[in-house]
């Protein structure tokens, strides 16, 4: 009955539990998903992202960041920043607008909706009468203009969204002075731009979908001049002085339309298809740009042959002879032209072009002879190839820190050396307390190294796997190689590539050691790399060794892909980390579980056969362990096989409900004619019912069956130094945990520093523990006399950690899937166990030790473990008494690739992909908490003969 009782609240132990646990979900890293609109203010420098889901995200100088998700998860089409203000306006995909706001709450601001309105046409009108399909903020920071499919333009008031009816200006009063001839012909259709007079604010553009161009008096509310264009239009664009202005066309064309002070009929100074006579894709926006030198930036977007390029997403730069067009790898959404915005300012001086394209942000300095790219300071393309794993390693040593930035900056020559050119706002969060390391693993061979101590998400460092290996693309290929005379001078740019050159090359397992700067690889066909830090480009040969993990095993074959084929003699590498061996698994499966200690220059491997031990010093295989049951046929087939996998996991399952069937009906048997066991049932539900309104009771672990599928599969490696055959001396050791619930311990003789060259690493099984439920073992973890989890490789080394203790006795933690199981060392005798209480059967995906700090006071902290369930629920578990201390909801249950692809960091913070282009950054810690801080200052402004005087706003940038 005990132990069905609560325990008592201490309320001591609460207050410690609030000063240590607070979960928030803080920033987004990475690139929107499905970015669906662009807009830019030239006053505050702030550029905004608009996606399909309806979230809005503004970005500035590097650190400031706001977001913001409209209610209805509507796709945002348009984004407009009000002139001279903190305000902006969505247009979404059901026609709706929202008014949105920086503004200061409880001493920070956030980025708030202030209003929202949906147009409305007169009773019985159709919907298409009141579809907005361009949006005109006007500089009086009064007004919106709304054109429309009907060709009609609606006046609404801001900031009250208030229809200002009696001043629309309807497609008739437009027709009024048209030609005749022209009138018939087309008629005024939707309106696909509105534009203000550069110079005089009481004049707009209209531009008509059929071609016309009117010129609009908003004093008079008359048309002052018509422009008869013979092609579907598709934008407009003001020259700086307002004298002229640049029509482009769905044919591939442009036009350049000058504006006179008389009343005569406007002719074209000029009509050019850029890349004619063929037909050509339509030109979708244009900028013109003006310069001191007086040769104009041309900047438009489309306008390629349609035969040869009409599957290109490009954007043309033309100034003077000089002309390129960037060629994107995905779609372009929008963009814009960043230039001089001051008044009195004669000409454009365009600096930099950025590109929203549907999968990356690229910015291109306009300034710098050859335009070079821009590196992006956030906004990153983590999905440049697709992520297959992620490894975070915390507090970083900063000579090698330094030592990774110089091997990245190497790579980043091609790029311009211009400052970011969104500066808005000013980051005021406190610098990072540490250095940390986020790597990520990619499809396409490389790992790429982020700078994760702050609000941005930042590249210092890409690697490279593909040149040890022999594959279809030279790595010397260039992609960017023209031809001198090729047309259309089109120039590859960005880093978006989703193809892999060969599947295999996928990284799988990622391990660093940031005291020794070792890095160890693991990929999809069985191969472990292991590298080292090299300051410079280097040649060398990379040796290679074989690990046959069937070797004992007879009557199998290997179903799956072929291992990746190996270049022979020296192979170049660049300065940074540089691959000295290769160890290949035989059969070349998926790599599942990798370790390093790179004090005993060891390396562990496992897959779904079994697990191996390499000697990286003495390029030596130390043993392999089979893990295979005689059931695991699975486990041969690999991934690229999959049709016997479904038969035979069909016909486990059909077998599996007969069994219980029958099982149910032998009870069901048993006690069908004894009135006592029914009545002793019935007292028994009614007693147990009484007991679990006390406490909730723990779920029945089912032991699983030996023949379950992927039994030999190995979860999880772990190197210690502990007391493993008597509790009189400690030894290195290795432990695995398998798929079946089985944990193997072998004991490790590593010979002295001094002998270490001489002598053999040798090893031998000293375990072996098979947990009675058979779930998969998913963590491992040794617990000194002190109970504190056993310190890093070389962490004792470099004063970093205490050295732990070896006079008390050790315990060994054995974290399932159902299960968390303490046992006494060197026995293995079962000390202590948590069962997983959940009735939906909550199971373990991730674990780790994490360190809470107080955020009352520097002198306290413990070490716990966070854990990850199948339900994306995060648990804290105290060590080593395994008492739950809270839980918080964090992923959902449906986003499996979310789940898998959480890891948590040293100190209570965590990152897990939100789609596959994002992660979304969490903490767990009151102590440890990485948020954006900013201010954004209104300068002050003087238009139309107002000047307003705006105070700063600053920003804790929470998600609304």
């Amino acid at each position: 009955m005990r132990r069905f009782l609560r325990p008592g609240h201490d309320p001591v132990r609460e207050r410690l539990k609030r000063d240590l646990f607070q979960f928030n979900k803080t920033v987004e890293h990475g690139f929107p998903h499905q970015p669906s609109a662009l807009g830019y203010s030239p006053f505050l420098h702030l550029m905004a992202i608009g996606t399909r889901s309806g979230a809005i995200k503004l970005y500035g100088a590097p650190g400031v960041e706001f977001m913001g998700l409209h209610e209805e998860n509507n796709t945002v089409m348009q984004i407009h920043f009000i002139p001279d203000q903190c305000q902006l306006v969505t247009l979404l995909d059901d026609n709706s607008l929202h008014l949105w706001s920086l503004k200061q709450h409880s001493g920070a601001s956030e980025l708030r909706e202030e209003h929202r309105f949906t147009l409305k046409g007169p009773p019985g009108s159709p919907p298409s009468a009141t579809q907005i399909t361009a949006v005109l903020a006007h500089s009086s920071r009064e007004v919106l203009y709304l054109g429309t499919e009907s060709g009609n333009i609606f006046v609404v008031e801001l900031p009250s969204f208030k229809a200002l009816e009696d001043r629309t200006i309807t497609s008739e009063a437009v027709l009024q002075r048209v030609p005749e001839d022209y009138c018939n012909r087309r008629s005024c259709e939707l309106v696909e731009a509105l534009r203000e007079h550069p110079k005089n604010p009481d004049q707009i553009l209209i531009g008509y979908s059929r071609g016309l161009v009117v010129l609009w008096d908003l004093q008079n509310s008359k048309a002052t001049h018509h422009f008869l264009g013979s092609q579907q239009l598709e934008n407009l664009y003001w020259q700086k002085d307002g004298s002229k202005f640049i029509s482009c066309h769905y044919d591939g064309s442009y036009t350049q339309w000058p504006v006179s002070s008389d009343n005569r009929q406007p002719e074209p100074l000029e009509n050019l298809v850029p890349y004619g006579p063929f037909p050509c894709k339509a030109i979708s926006k244009i900028y013109w740009q003006t310069t001191k030198n007086g040769l104009p930036y041309i900047i438009f977007q489309g306008g390629m042959p349609r035969a040869s390029y009409g599957d290109r997403h490009s954007i043309s730069v033309v100034h003077g002879s000089q002309q390129t067009a960037f060629d994107f790898t995905s779609r372009v959404i929008d963009f814009f032209i960043i230039f001089s915005s001051e008044p009195a300012a004669e000409f454009d001086d365009p600096s930099a072009m950025v590109v929203l394209a549907e999968e990356e942000l690229v910015v291109i300095d306009l300034k710098t002879t050859g335009w070079p790219a821009v590196h992006p300071p956030y906004l990153a393309s983590l999905h440049c190839s697709a992520i297959t794993c992620s490894h975070h390693v915390s507090n970083i040593p900063l000579k090698l820190w330094e030592r990774i930035i110089s091997a990245g900056s190497k790579q980043n020559i091609h790029y311009s050396t211009m400052p970011w050119p969104i500066d808005g706002g000013t980051n005021i969060a406190p610098d990072p307390p540490q250095r940390d390391l986020l790597l990520t693993g990619h499809e396409d061979g490389t790992v790429r190294f982020w700078d994760a101590s702050g609000v941005c998400l930042h590249l210092l460092y890409k690697l490279s796997t593909v040149r040890v290996f022999l594959t279809d693309a030279d790595p010397n290929d260039n992609m960017n190689t023209l031809g001198e005379d090729e047309w259309p001078p089109l120039r590859k740019v960005g880093t978006f590539d989703p193809y892999s050159d060969d599947p295999r090359l996928g990284i799988q397992k990622i391990y660093l050691c940031k005291y020794s700067g070792y890095l160890a690889v693991a990929g999809t066909a069985g191969q472990v790399l292991v590298m080292e830090l090299n300051d410079e480009d280097a040649e060398h040969v990379v040796d290679h060794a074989e690990a046959d993990l069937l070797q004992d095993q007879e009557g199998y074959r290997w179903k799956g892909h072929e291992k990746l084929r190996t270049r022979e003699g020296p192979v170049r590498f660049e300065a940074g980390f540089q691959p000295f061996v290769l160890v290949q698994c035989q059969p070349p499966a998926v790599v599942t579980s990798l370790a390093l200690h790179s004090e005993w220059k060891l390396v562990a491997f496992g897959t779904s056969h079994g697990f191996g031990l390499f000697d990286h010093q003495q390029k030596r295989l130390v043993f392999v362990k089979c893990t295979l049951h005689p059931s695991d046929q699975l486990a041969l087939e690999g991934p690229l096989s999959r049709v016997k996998s479904l038969k035979k996991s069909l016909r486990q399952s059909f077998r599996r409900i007969r069994r219980s069937r029958v099982s149910s009906r032998k009870r069901r048997g048993a006690s069908g004619n004894a009135s006592e066991v029914q009545e002793a049932n019935t007292k028994f539900d009614q007693d147990a019912l009484q007991e679990m309104e006390l406490a909730p009771v723990q779920r029945k672990i089912e032991a699983r069956s030996a023949e379950d599928s992927f039994t030999g599969f190995v979860r999880t490696l772990y190197f210690a130094d502990t007391f493993l055959r008597d509790s009189s001396r400690h030894c290195p050791s290795l432990w695995a945990g398998t798929n079946g619930g089985t944990v193997y311990a072998f004991c490790l003789r590593v010979p002295p520093a001094e002998r270490r060259m001489d002598e053999p690493v040798r090893a031998e099984q000293a375990k072996e523990i098979q947990l009675m439920h058979r779930a998969p073992v998913v963590g491992i973890l040794v617990l000194d006399g002190r109970s504190t989890p056993l310190p890093e490789p070389l962490e004792v080394a470099h004063d970093l950690s205490k050295s732990p203790d070896m006079q008390g006795s050790h315990q060994l933690l054995v974290v399932s899937e159902e299960q968390f199981k303490v046992f006494t060392l060197p026995k293995v005798s079962s000390k202590l166990k948590l069962k997983l209480t959940a009735l939906e059967g909550c199971r373990v995906r991730k674990v780790t030790v994490a360190n809470f700090g107080s955020c009352k006071t520097d002198d306290y902290s413990e070490n716990d473990l966070a854990v990850l369930t199948n339900l994306g629920d995060i648990q804290i578990i105290s060590l080593p008494f395994l008492k739950l201390q809270i839980r918080y909801p964090c992923i959902r249950k449906e986003d499996v690739s979310g789940i898998a692809s959480c890891v948590f960091t040293k100190y209570g913070q965590g990152f897990y992909l939100i789609s596959p282009s994002e992660f979304e950054r969490f903490s767990l810690s009151t102590k440890w908490l990485v948020e954006p801080r900013c201010i954004v200052d209104m300068p002050e402004i003087t238009s139309n003969n107002h000047v307003h005087n705006r105070p700063g706003v600053e920003n804790a940038a929470r998600k609304s």
